[in-house]
């Protein structure tokens, strides 16, 4: 009788986790929107005004926004995380010359890894469905945050080029705004 009581429970826990779950994703636009804006305000809080020294150095990265733009309506939640994951991925570099809020950088960071967490939870495989799609995305994104990986490196994470990098990231994700706004 105990093991029997004992799987009850089990089951009523794994049902509710996936109602939660499924509640959770189905809010996903509106959390996006949410993180996003938090977001924006921990980047302008974590360093001061754009240095005005840094505008000689500034650089075009050319985010492709074609990504954002694909036939099927799930692939772009696909392609808004991996977004988020190379975003994590550039801030989680040498930051030692940046200068910027620890506080508010720390902040900034856990926030896109609690939106990645929740967004991986969401985007299953079913919604993977045009591969060859969701790879033309996947490589230019790639290419894409190469690029500011590659800028920063050459630079060697100098106060400017993490400047530049924040206004980009700053960029990228006032894109994803735009998009999931129409969502």
């Amino acid at each position: 009788i105990m093991n029997y009581f004992g799987l009850i429970q089990i089951g009523l826990i794994l049902s509710s986790t996936t109602i939660i779950s499924s509640l959770q994703c189905s809010h996903l636009p509106l959390q996006q929107r949410k993180v996003i804006d938090n977001s924006l305000r921990l980047l302008d809080k974590m360093g001061k005004k754009f240095p005005q020294r840094c505008l000689k150095e500034k650089m075009s990265f050319r985010f492709p926004t074609r990504v954002l733009q694909p036939k099927q309506k799930e692939i772009v939640g696909v392609v808004i995380e991996e977004i988020f994951q190379y975003i994590f991925y550039i801030f989680s570099k040498n930051l030692t010359l940046a200068a910027w809020d620890r506080t508010a950088m720390d902040q900034f960071q856990n926030g896109l890894y609690l939106q990645m967490e929740q967004m991986e939870a969401c985007v299953t495989e079913k919604h993977t469905q045009n591969c060859q799609s969701k790879e033309v995305s996947r490589l230019k994104l790639k290419k894409y945050f190469q690029k500011i990986d590659c800028f920063l490196k050459d630079k060697q994470y100098d106060l400017c080029s993490w400047e530049i990098s924040r206004a980009e990231m700053r960029r990228c994700l006032q894109l994803i705004d735009k998009v999931t706004r129409k969502l």
